[in-house]
């Protein structure tokens, strides 16, 4: 048996990748795309760019590691080993989507295209990846703090987000529920709330806050990020449509520490509740059902990983 450390690559499939397997050839992919007055070329620069990391820091590691690659949609089902190093190459939401399936391993993120990616949650480049895995193998290195978020429902199911937890439609209809908050209750109609951990504050949020005056209206800054490790939680309606019986008044609010945002599904079918855009790997959120959303408990009864 081999004595040399795991460590487990996480990528996902190129925007390249996903075009070919939809039109199932590289030519028919080109001529759809060009058909539509875009420049096929540079999917596919962005491919090659992509695979050339891979490539290079598989070359690196090889000798003294034992490698083992997962993509990003089998993430839900991968078992990670207690002693694995997990190894993520970029975009940042593949970092989030990575940390809310670990329990403890030690996770490094590369930008594999800096030019392309704004990579807040990349700090290392492919140049750093033999000096930053032999430090994580040997224990030598600091980590960050991030508090997670957690919806659990009336029925005992529950889901946790690194990110952002979506609440809402599966498809593009209205949502429509009843919400609690601070002792303030509506019926709502909208396309759906997000729930957002300081690690997704940047991301989510932020697009929902900067395209919805009413909501940047109400809040102390019209900077909606914080710290990581922040004790709260944000969460906003999407454009909430004010009808007789839907209103437009808890569009937004902190959850702090011992706080709950309550949300009742109205929603006959098609419900869900998804986190950290997997919306593969969600939990149904139909008529009845009540999600009591808040900060995550995890092991040692903090609502933080490591990153």
């Amino acid at each position: 048996m081999s004595t040399q450390r795991k460590v487990v690559l996480v990528k996902r499939r190129t925007r390249y990748e996903e075009l070919v397997s939809q039109y199932n050839t590289e030519s028919q992919a080109a001529f759809v795309i060009g058909s539509r007055g875009q420049d096929f070329s540079d999917y596919k620069i962005e491919h090659t760019s992509y695979v050339q990391a891979i490539g290079t820091i598989e070359k690196y590691l090889t000798l003294d590691y034992r490698l083992q690659s997962v993509d990003r949609e089998f993430l839900p089902n991968f078992m990670f080993s207690p002693d694995d190093i997990v190894l993520v190459i970029g975009q940042d939401g593949l970092v989030a989507n990575t940390l809310k399936y670990l329990d403890g391993q030690p996770v490094v993120a590369i930008n594999p295209d800096p030019n392309r990616y704004d990579g807040m949650l990349l700090p290392f480049g492919i140049d750093d990846v033999t000096a930053v895995i032999s430090d994580v193998a040997a224990g030598n290195f600091d980590s960050m703090g991030i508090t997670m978020a957690t919806a659990t429902l009336n029925d005992g199911q529950s889901i946790t987000a690194v990110n952002d937890l979506f609440i809402g439609p599966r498809y593009q209809i209205s949502a429509r529920y009843e919400i609690e908050f601070n002792g303030a209750r509506e019926v709502q109609s909208s396309s759906g709330l997000i729930v957002s951990t300081g690690l997704g504050s940047t991301g989510w949020l932020t697009s929902v806050h900067r395209g919805a005056e009413m909501i940047v209206g109400k809040l102390e800054s019209r900077n909606p990020s914080f710290d990581w490790d922040s004790d709260q939680l944000r969460f906003a309606v999407r454009e909430p449509f004010p009808s007789q019986l839907t209103g437009t008044e808890v569009v937004c609010g902190t959850i702090s520490t011992g706080q709950a945002l309550t949300v009742n599904s109205q929603m006959a079918s098609h419900g869900v509740i998804f986190s950290d855009g997997m919306i593969d790997d969600f939990i149904e959120f139909n008529s009845g059902t009540a999600a009591s959303i808040g900060l995550a408990i995890c092991a040692g009864s903090t609502g933080r990983l490591s990153i």
